[in-house]
């Protein structure tokens, strides 16, 4: 059904792809490349810095990307590797993998289309196109999303739409940026406590396999107070809880903020949210996550530590031999996390008083990341809830509040 005001197009019509590329003529001494895979649903993980002097630089780094473009790949849509760069970095490229879509002047409002083509629908059906193509994997052509077909407010409404969206979007990317500075607090205060021991200049130390160490405290290995339980694979998921037992599948993309599937949770590994979880399997192998209430996949493992007072120092350790961790992954093709290697790593106990001192400190922090993350996952919900109606127009934003 048409919506009063709105016209009925083709999203080539009012949209241009892939309108600016690199050549040698341009001759930048360095570039800031993004590939396909380090963009997940507007999130970079990773901008490669490369000197064209000195780095091979890939064949694919051809797409200029400049302010507002919209990336969206083109291999996979279902992986959801896109986004939109409101600030670029300099001399900026993207690989080919991407189409870089961006809106014609004055008729097709950038962040209007972002969140159009991210609508789900659109992503699966986009995927679909993909899995007909000729290529060894689904993939899709840039006039395959020129010929998606829909609605288009005029300009003030797009602006509308898009900032009402926008709203829900940065209070997540707000309380993203809050949980990172609470992790890098208590990580400094980790540090503190138990490598430089700033805390107890004034008492008595002792010697020890680590060097000298506070007197009381012990050291023990991880292995000899924790041990990985792998997670399981169930047998169906579903998009929604289809019944009461129902239970959130904890994947690396629901740890990183995604929403899950659900699966019945009989025979299955669970974790609570006191729990450790390590990923396990593939190129995230080795990354340390405080625990959700769900169904731990078969890419992680819960790290169980045995007795619960030494949870969060043993999270904190983690967080503090990660970048070691991942470091010594083993396998070729597939990364896996070498558990051998985590169990070997030595740690420090702490005398009781200063133990529940410090645990309760680190309790804290865990609480606000914890509710937090809630937080944006109920904002996910909603704006994702939102979103199609929005894009309908089954529900109109009144031009006059935003």
């Amino acid at each position: 059904m048409s919506v009063e005001g709105w016209r009925e197009v083709k999203l080539g019509e009012v949209c241009e792809i892939n309108a600016n590329s690199y050549s040698q003529k341009d001759n930048w001494s360095f570039i800031n490349y993004l590939d396909t895979g380090n963009i997940t649903e507007n999130n970079i993980d990773i901008i490669q810095y490369l000197d064209t002097n000195v780095d091979k630089i890939p064949s694919r780094a051809k797409r200029k990307v400049l302010k507002n473009d919209i990336l969206f790949s083109t291999v996979r849509p279902n992986q959801k590797h896109y986004g939109i760069i409101k600030k670029p970095f300099e001399n900026m490229l993207a690989s080919t993998g991407f189409a870089v879509i961006n809106g014609k002047k004055n008729e097709l409002e950038n962040m209007f289309l972002f969140y159009f083509l991210t609508q789900q629908h659109i992503v699966d059906s986009l995927h679909t196109i993909g899995e007909h193509s000729t290529s060894a994997y689904p993939a899709i052509k840039p006039s395959d999303i020129e010929c998606l077909n829909f609605s288009l407010p005029p300009l003030p409404e797009q602006k509308a739409i898009a900032a009402t969206l926008s709203c829900l979007d940065d209070k997540i990317e707000l309380n993203n940026r809050l949980n990172k500075n609470l992790e890098e607090m208590a990580q400094a205060i980790f540090k503190s406590w138990f490598v430089d021991f700033e805390p107890f200049q004034d008492g008595e130390f002792e010697e020890s396999e680590l060097g000298m160490i506070p007197k009381g405290w012990r050291v023990v290995e991880l292995g000899d107070i924790a041990t990985f339980i792998k997670g399981k694979k169930p047998k169906a998921l579903e998009m929604k809880p289809c019944d009461a037992v129902a239970t959130p599948y904890l994947t690396i993309d629901v740890l990183n903020g995604g929403l899950p599937q659900y699966a019945e949770s009989e025979k299955m590994v669970l974790a609570e949210k006191l729990d450790i979880l390590m990923v396990m399997d593939g190129a995230s192998s080795g990354t340390v996550y405080y625990g959700l209430d769900g169904i731990v996949a078969s890419t992680l493992a819960k790290y169980k530590v045995g007795n619960e007072e030494l949870s969060e120092i043993v999270y904190q350790y983690l967080k503090f031999y990660e970048d070691d961790i991942k470091r010594h992954n083993t396998g070729s093709a597939i990364p896996h996390t070498d558990k051998g290697f985590v169990s070997k790593i030595k740690v420090l106990i702490p005398d009781d008083e200063s133990k529940k001192t410090v645990t309760e400190i680190f309790k804290r922090i865990r609480c606000l990341v914890l509710e937090n993350r809630y937080q944006c996952q109920k904002l996910k919900e909603s704006r994702d809830t939102l979103l199609p109606k929005l894009m309908s127009g089954e529900v109109r934003v009144p031009l006059e509040e935003v």
